[in-house]
């Protein structure tokens, strides 16, 4: 905390935005444009014929009303005011979409006039004025990236070529939970799977893209992990200079901006030092194999594809690897081995699966996985209950345009709640319970699944701004689970039952769980 936020709060409270604005201010500022917002507010919203929103504070708006996990407040908000609502976060209009229908208009229907991304100052500076897939403003510059993506590196042939180092990657976690389980008198092994799935998908994308991991003890490994976790944080913070620009000044004081500059600084000198390493020595440690950046510094040398691509392009989309890629990834396989561990005999089922199809080999490989349809139907189901970015990607409005009779104008931020559609009763039976054969049971969900044409499932959304990594995730996945239940049968820890398994989640952009994930491991031959 900055000595003047010290000043305030001498022991060391502060206020609900994750400790960049403190609550007494806000009520303060509030209070002072009180009178004057309230006079003709009611009568505004009628005449604009505007979707149902709740009462909102003057200058702050709805921001008040988002204190914990965002989609867990939204999504009660939503039960009050509907599927369709609309907040005003500070000076951000901003449409809440909370049902499978009317995230059908938005992503179908006018998924063109939807298909911005708005602009906000951290990532902005972050992910080099967003020049990335993700973020960047839909324009022809984004076509034109989304493209090399595609057809360059996303491309299945590209995602198949990555799998020995995929499966690589897994044998050595395997290893490494075996080593654990012999050097124990019980032949059994504490593991925090939270920590060894990060490492495990932060190897893999590292791999991927720089031809190198990152990993192992030394200060680099650490410098590199902190960074990473450092990026992932400020780009999911809450900034107040975003929401209310005439309070800009409020990042300032807390070392937010200070914050976002340092890291931007460090991770772009990594990256510097990576592209230079790929320019003047060739990818030496990949096995001879083409990783990312070599792929994208081949792209900058062909001048034929519309645009250029410097150094700042190839930053942003390796950033982009990252954070699409191996945060949310690993956050998939977290919450479904948390869940397998509430319910064992959905685990017993899987197991029993994998072990027949795998029977009498060391490891899973990616053609066994392709036969294990119970294990696509436990990971479908887990990104049912828990996506990994509940509040998907925010989009923006380019024109004015009617949603369900209401006027929606241009520069409206759009959150589609992917938890509460996913929860949604009007889609689901006993929306709450982990069943992964309900996509067995029921004509309606046979031929459901999470590519984005059945809006009922959008974990990775859906349109022309859906996620591009989704067969890189999902193979990952898969391989990972199921050599996991391959080799070692699960527990929790201190006799616990599935019913004392804390499944809370973290605020932030990714939902992880809160409290990390901690198991017992007991190697399949050795009962106990």
């Amino acid at each position: 905390m900055s000595p003047w936020l010290q000043r305030l709060w001498p022991d060391g409270r502060q206020g609900i935005f994750l400790g960049t604005l403190p609550l007494s201010l806000i009520f303060l500022l509030s209070s002072i444009f009180l009178f004057l917002f309230s006079l003709g507010y009611r009568s505004r919203i009628k005449s604009h014929n505007l979707p149902p929103s709740p009462f909102r504070l003057p200058v702050i708006g709805n921001l008040h009303q988002l204190v914990s996990t965002s989609h867990r407040d939204l999504h009660s908000l939503a039960q009050r005011h509907g599927a369709l609502m609309l907040l005003h976060l500070g000076n951000s209009p901003t449409l809440v979409v909370s049902s499978a229908d009317t995230a059908r208009e938005i992503m179908k229907t006018h998924d063109l006039i939807f298909s911005s991304r708005p602009k906000r100052s951290n990532s902005w500076r972050l992910l080099y004025n967003h020049k990335d897939v993700a973020l960047a403003p839909y324009g022809e510059y984004w076509r034109q990236i989304r493209r090399i993506c595609v057809l360059q590196l996303l491309s299945v042939k590209r995602v198949q070529s990555f799998q020995p180092v995929r499966e690589q990657e897994t044998a050595l976690l395997i290893e490494n939970i075996q080593r654990s389980c012999s050097s124990s008198p019980s032949s059994s092994a504490l593991v925090n799977l939270s920590d060894a799935l990060v490492s495990l998908t932060t190897d893999v994308i590292c791999r991927v893209s720089f031809g190198r991991k990152y990993s192992g003890g030394g200060e680099g490994s650490k410098k590199f992990k902190q960074m990473l976790k450092e990026l992932m944080y400020l780009l999911g913070v809450f900034n107040v200079g975003h929401f209310i620009p005439w309070l800009a000044w409020v990042d300032y004081i807390s070392g937010l901006n200070a914050r976002a500059e340092k890291c931007f600084r460090e991770m772009d000198c990594f990256l510097e030092q990576v592209i230079e390493e790929h320019i003047h020595q060739g990818n030496k440690t990949g096995g001879g194999e083409e990783d990312l950046v070599d792929v994208l510094l081949a792209i900058a040398k062909d001048k034929t594809i519309g645009i250029p691509i410097e150094r700042d392009n190839i930053k942003a989309i390796m950033l982009d690897m990252f954070v699409a890629g191996a945060d949310t990834t690993h956050t998939a396989m977290e919450w479904a081995m948390a869940e397998l561990l509430r319910h064992p005999e959905v685990m017993k089922e899987l197991q029993e699966e994998v072990r027949n199809t795998s029977s009498g080999k060391p490891y899973v490989t990616e053609e066994e996985v392709e036969k294990m349809q119970y294990l696509k139907l436990v990971i479908k189901e887990t990104l049912r209950l828990h996506p990994p970015v509940p509040l998907l990607v925010p989009r923006e409005s380019t024109q004015d345009v009617k949603i369900e009779g209401y006027n929606i104008p241009a520069k409206t931020v759009v959150l589609i709640n992917a938890w509460a559609i996913g929860r949604d009763p009007a889609s689901w039976e006993e929306p709450e319970k982990f069943q992964p054969k309900r996509f067995l049971t029921s004509a309606s969900n046979l031929n459901i699944d999470f590519k984005g044409n059945d809006f009922r499932l959008i974990p990775f959304g859906a349109g022309r701004r859906g996620c591009l990594g989704i067969q890189f995730a999902m193979v990952a996945n898969e391989l990972v689970l199921a050599n996991l239940l391959h080799k070692f049968d699960w527990k929790l820890p201190g006799g616990s039952s599935g019913e004392d398994l804390d499944m809370t989640e973290a605020s932030g952009t990714t939902a992880h769980k809160k409290h990390p994930l901690v198991a017992v491991a007991i190697p399949h031959q050795c009962q106990i």
